[in-house]
């Protein structure tokens, strides 16, 4: 009697890309409504003669804004760079990987706090200080849950679970998300005014 060969190997369950692909997706369509509406109130504002969207004497500190979108290149670059060495199993670089994304996470944040201080909008003040407001601190608070995930995915990948990749690869999703996120904020927002 012979027997029958051995069933296959199940195709590994991507529950976590998947769940932070589907959460990207999520925060991409939260994120463009919120730039349409600031759009469409900056429109309405602007079709009223004689009317300011942004109040006089309200500038907004360039450098500092052009600092963060570069540094988004770097933190990009750094999250695949992890992707990589995980892959290889290379330990010490996925963990010097994560580490220079979480430095540059949290020089992207106090460059936004350096924002908030040179303008000096007060979040009552109008229409514009609401917007700008709440688009850059939906920004902010996106980018601390990047930072939590970044400690997590390096807790978890430099803890001993070295076979566990997937969540080297969902973190760099999200932060490619982060990145297109502030790239629309920064050309909607702080370009075009």
């Amino acid at each position: 009697m012979h027997a029958l060969p051995a069933a296959p190997v199940p195709a590994p369950r991507r529950q976590l890309f998947v769940g932070t692909s589907l959460a990207c997706a999520a925060g991409a369509t939260l994120y463009g409504g919120m730039l349409a509406l600031f759009l469409r109130f900056r429109h309405a504002s602007l079709a009223v003669p004689q009317s300011e969207w942004k109040p006089a004497g309200v500038t907004v500190p360039e450098v500092a804004t052009n600092t963060m979108l570069i540094s988004f290149l770097a933190a990009l670059v750094f999250a695949q760079w992890a992707v990589y060495a995980a892959r290889r199993g290379i330990r010490s670089h996925t963990g010097m990987a994560l580490g220079l994304v979480a430095l540059v996470g949290v020089a992207v944040v106090n460059s936004q706090a350096f924002v908030y201080g040179q303008m000096h909008l007060a979040v009552a003040g109008g229409t514009y200080q609401m917007m700008f407001y709440t688009l850059t601190g939906t920004f902010l608070a996106l980018m601390i849950i990047g930072l939590v995930f970044t400690a997590v995915t390096a807790f978890r990948f430099l803890g001993g679970r070295t076979e566990d990749r997937e969540i080297v690869a969902a973190h760099a999703m999200y932060w490619y998300f982060l990145g297109a996120v502030y790239t629309a904020l920064w050309f909607v927002v702080y370009v075009t005014k």
